[in-house]
């Protein structure tokens, strides 16, 4: 019989949960200090072993299936992987793959991209300086899923990647989103921190840069405090191009957020909403020439507006929100920029030192068999004897080590010279090398022990590749006080209305146009309409209840209604008292005119100048707006110069 163990679902937990959710975080879904996800770095490690920096271009299924040796997770994901690093695809400021064939956009959700049996790659040249010290022991190498081969720990990137590219990640209880920056203002940046740690960061890096260009609307205290702590975010506008003549909007660049595909949803989902009434037509007419997105609007519109309300409606106005998580020595951290340019300095200070260090061992090495030649100098012929004279292969080596006083790796040396070579000329021109090797190994020493020439080797290297592969921003700043916002109301679209209210106290709102045609307003069994009245969708609506009170509401603030929806309580509408009932409502627009004519269940009545309930203020509610002597039974609206009669029945 099975024996239970009593367990806490708590160890449990932590001990099947914890190891699954440190995986995928620091095995797969947030970058680390070189910049790189693990896929990411298994990838483009595979193609410098491929040979494909500098080379011809290879099929990408043959990359893919190469990188499988590191990576498990599937011939797709791998490719996915690719297509997003390459310049085809256009998801990078700086792509690390050069690429030929058909990659989709990051700018379009529906355009797919091409097999990878049709599509050729290669490494960007930029990514030598990304790869470079891979030989050099400038970092760790680990062994693959199957320990059949070793792939780096990190890649000993010359410069701060993990602010060049966008880099996204969602993990478990925690996530990862870096916006890319200009490569030129990030090696700028970086060198003003070496040489002073407090720098101001916005002088050099003032914003993200982005591939696809558009707008940053850029205000400096909310871009100051998300350099500081790592969280925050800012808006993206696309750019657009107003053709008065044909009436017509063209948006060319849109922000890296969004798609062209959510951005025509968008406009359709604004034209069936009626927010975007003097929109006409809209559509992609993206060619080779570039990305396009077409709108139409109506010649009696005004393109300012109709601009604005494109850019409230739609995502061609869209945020980026930042999340800078980076995974340091394995564990994750919340960093700002200068804290993560810091740690970078910290960890390429060590690759330096590495690359140093074996570059001092390995001139060491060739130093050693140098002064073992320069004895063999001292007497060739000495040297060839010893070789002529000994009876069988393995005994020149420890015949020349007797002779000459050499140990077994000079004497080695020694003995793959050819006969040919053996000569003073030849000699001496190696042994020559001796005082150039001794001063570079002295030179590398300082380096390993020198901070301040580490760092100003990291200054070099960073000037070096801001050159070569430094380009000019392509998101554009533009300050919001730049940005001509019209008023609330000019946004709103302006359009002719029917308001209907039923003695249940519902409320329904028509536009005018869904009201050609024969309809039925639909109510409540045992309901009925109580009052019918025009109005516009820029009116102000006051309601009079039986509690003398007026509630105010914009026209639109309410959304529109269908015939076939009862339309909205006015009691959850207005939040209104406990038994208080809407009686009339009136349709105002500024400045108010005419007078009321109030009725109370008391049977008196009373003319109040419509003027007394016009407010400065856009206020919700006025208390006591009448005599609560008696409740309210009825009222009518008199407008201006209206001639007053009274028809009088007793029941």
């Amino acid at each position: 019989m099975a024996k239970a163990i009593e367990k806490k679902i708590s160890d449990t937990l932590f001990e099947n949960y914890m190891p699954y959710a440190m995986s995928v975080i620091v095995s797969r879904a947030i970058p680390e200090i070189d910049g790189f996800k693990p896929a990411h770095r298994k990838l483009l490690y595979t193609m410098y072993k491929m040979n494909l920096l500098g080379g011809a271009r290879a099929k990408s299924a043959d990359v893919v299936g190469q990188t499988m040796k590191l990576n498990p997770h599937g011939d797709q994901a791998i490719y996915e992987t690719l297509v997003r690093l390459t310049r085809g695809n256009g998801s990078l400021l700086h792509p690390w793959i050069d690429s030929k064939g058909n990659f989709g956009s990051v700018s379009s959700r529906d355009m797919q991209y091409a097999a990878s049996r049709y599509t050729e790659v290669r490494l960007d040249p930029s990514c030598e300086a990304i790869l470079t010290g891979l030989e050099k022991d400038a970092v760790d190498f680990v062994d693959n899923y199957s320990g059949t081969t070793k792939e780096p720990l990190l890649l000993p990137a010359v410069f701060p990647t993990i602010l060049v590219n966008n880099n996204q990640g969602i993990a478990v209880g925690m996530a990862s989103n870096i916006c890319s920056f200009n490569l030129k203002e990030v090696c700028e940046t970086t060198i003003a921190l070496i040489r002073d740690p407090e720098a101001d960061l916005m002088e050099t890096l003032p914003a993200p840069d982005f591939s696809t260009g558009a707008y940053l609307i850029y205000d400096i205290d909310e871009m100051r405090e998300i350099y500081r702590t790592g969280r925050g975010s800012f808006l993206l506008r696309s750019t657009a191009d107003v053709n008065r003549k044909e009436n017509r909007i063209e948006f060319r660049e849109i922000p890296y957020t969004t798609t062209i595909e959510t951005i025509i949803d968008d406009i359709a989902d604004g034209i069936k909403k009626a927010k975007l009434r003097d929109i006409v037509s809209v559509r992609d007419e993206t060619d080779l020439n570039g990305l396009c997105i077409s709108v139409d609007y109506k010649p009696s519109a005004d393109p300012d507006i109709v601009l604005h309300q494109l850019f409230a409606a739609t995502s061609l106005q869209n945020p980026f929100s930042c999340n800078f998580n980076v995974l340091i020595e394995n564990k994750p951290r919340l960093l700002g920029v200068r804290e993560i340019l810091l740690e970078w300095v910290e960890w390429r200070s060590v690759c330096i030192r590495r690359e140093a260090s074996f570059e001092a061992a390995r001139k060491r090495g060739a130093l050693h068999l140098l002064r073992g030649l320069e004895k063999i100098l001292l007497d060739i012929d000495k040297a060839i004897a010893v070789i002529r004279l000994t009876e069988t292969e393995k005994e020149v080596v420890p015949r020349l080590m007797a002779a000459f006083s050499i140990d077994e790796k000079q004497a080695d040396y020694v003995a793959e010279i050819r006969l040919r070579h053996l000569n003073r000329e030849y000699i001496l021109k190696r042994v020559k090398d001796v005082e150039a090797l001794e001063n570079e190994i002295n030179e590398l020493d300082r380096l390993v022990k020198s901070g301040a020439r580490v760092r100003e080797k990291i200054v070099r290297q960073l000037k070096d590749v801001a050159k070569r592969y430094g380009q000019e921003r392509k998101t554009r700043l533009i300050a919001p006080e730049e940005i001509e916002i019209p008023e609330e109301e000019e946004l709103i679209p302006s359009y002719n209305t029917r308001i209907f209210l039923t003695e249940e106290g519902y409320f329904k709102k028509l536009p005018a146009t869904s009201l050609r045609g024969n309809f039925e307003i639909k109510v409540k069994e045992g309901d009925r309409l109580i009052q019918e009245l025009d109005s516009s969708n820029h009116a102000e609506l006051l309601f009079f209840t039986d509690h003398a009170q007026v509630y105010k509401m914009m026209a639109w603030e309410i959304e529109d209604h269908r015939p076939s929806l009862l339309g909205e309580y006015t009691p959850n509408l207005l939040d209104l008292d406990p038994g208080e009932r809407v009686v009339f409502i009136h349709s105002a627009t500024e400045p108010f005119r005419g007078e009321f004519l109030l009725f109370f269940k008391n049977g008196k009545g009373v003319r109040i100048d419509a003027f007394h309930y016009e407010t400065k203020q856009r206020r919700k509610k006025l208390i006591k707006a009448y005599d609560d002597s008696s409740p309210l039974a009825g009222m009518a609206y008199l407008p201006d110069g209206s001639d007053l009669s009274f028809a009088i029945r007793s029941k």
